[in-house]
């Protein structure tokens, strides 16, 4: 089992807890970005740098993961196409996209993109901060307790 990252738009603050807990439970991390990312020295962090185009990270990372790997990632699409992978998703704000809720949250990520290209305002994400991170948090560390031994 290993993590994967899809880190243009991956919060800092994730991105941290991310690099301790590699280090600390001694699994491989490898961020994926269409930017050079700069990363903590460890055996265990890697990045892999992709040419700037649509989808050009998520479609790597779906050719390189394995069933069991687990995606750190806010993007539906991709969480859709892990969880088909027999992957694991979890978004940077703690919710795992789960075979059960994905199909629901594309239906609503679909309706949105609608609305936003028709001219209504549907406004943008909740402000990250402690309550998420702390949810991330606790998701990640009850993942790699489960999956990690």
């Amino acid at each position: 089992m290993q993590i994967w990252v899809d880190a243009d738009a991956c919060p800092r603050v994730i991105k941290d807890m991310l690099y301790r807990a590699a280090g600390r439970r001694q699994v491989m991390l490898t961020l994926v970005a269409n930017n050079p990312l700069t990363v903590p020295h460890s055996p265990f962090i890697k990045t892999i740098e992709v040419a700037a185009g649509f989808d050009v990270a998520d479609k790597e990372i779906v050719n390189q993961i394995d069933g069991g790997d687990l995606v750190i990632t806010a993007d539906i699409p991709l969480a859709a196409a892990v969880i088909g992978k027999g992957g694991h998703a979890l978004n940077p704000r703690g919710t795992f996209y789960t075979e059960e809720n994905i199909h629901d949250k594309l239906a609503v990520r679909n309706l949105m993109d609608e609305l936003r290209s028709s001219g209504e305002m549907t406004g943008g994400p909740a402000a990250f901060g402690p309550k998420e991170k702390q949810a991330f948090a606790n998701r990640l560390d009850s993942f790699l307790t489960r999956h990690n031994t």
